[in-house]
């Protein structure tokens, strides 16, 4: 089943987080990614992330889980930097595609997280395996277009990857910089969003 179909029938479901439990547990693709759209975010609990976490064998399920139920959950911050340093391939990206989630969805976070971020990003960047690297490459351009301070913040962690020794360092830096430097993203970055208003009394 293609991912719009399953979507589909994620919505005709709604959400079960019962159900999502024992669709993981069938071990199928489709299935496990169709328990990611119908579990309750609110239900989830940290040792269920972790189990899941181990069980990712691809990186179409490991990013779907973060970015449709892991980082709506409260223990999303939480997994960030234990995940980003486990050594298995699609564990160690989950914690990137995690902080890339959350910094695309999470409005509401202080900048602080996100600084910390960066450096996870920076310690991890050597990692020549490519669904770490890409991933942690994700990360720093998410985080660098979230405001004015993350961006100057995640342009210089990029800067420096990028006149780094390392070739895989390089890479992550360099191509961060190509749109973090565009006139796109910096153009996007300077101008405040409007808060959208209020609807009119009835």
């Amino acid at each position: 089943m293609s991912v719009a179909d399953l979507r589909q029938l994620a919505r005709q479901i709604g959400p079960n987080h019962d159900l999502a439990a024992a669709l993981w547990d069938t071990d199928r693709y489709e299935a496990r990614l169709l328990a990611t759209f119908i579990d309750e975010p609110a239900r989830v609990s940290a040792t269920q992330m972790d189990r899941w976490c181990k069980d990712f064998d691809s990186w179409a399920l490991c990013d779907t889980a973060c970015f449709a139920l892991f980082d709506r959950t409260a223990h999303a911050w939480s997994k960030v930097a234990p995940w980003a340093a486990r050594q298995p391939e699609f564990e160690k990206r989950a914690g990137f595609a995690l902080l890339w989630a959350l910094a695309v969805h999470d409005k509401a976070c202080a900048d602080g997280p996100f600084l910390q971020g960066l450096q996870l990003i920076e310690a991890s960047a050597e990692d020549e395996r490519n669904f770490v690297r890409k991933a942690v490459n994700m990360a720093l351009r998410a985080i660098g277009k979230r405001n004015p301070a993350l961006h100057a913040a995640a342009t210089e962690v990029a800067h420096r990857l990028a006149a780094s020794q390392d070739r895989t360092a390089r890479w992550v830096g360099k191509d961060a910089l190509r749109e973090l430097t565009s006139a796109r993203v910096t153009e996007r970055v300077a101008t405040p969003r409007r808060r959208p208003r209020a609807a009119p009394a009835p």
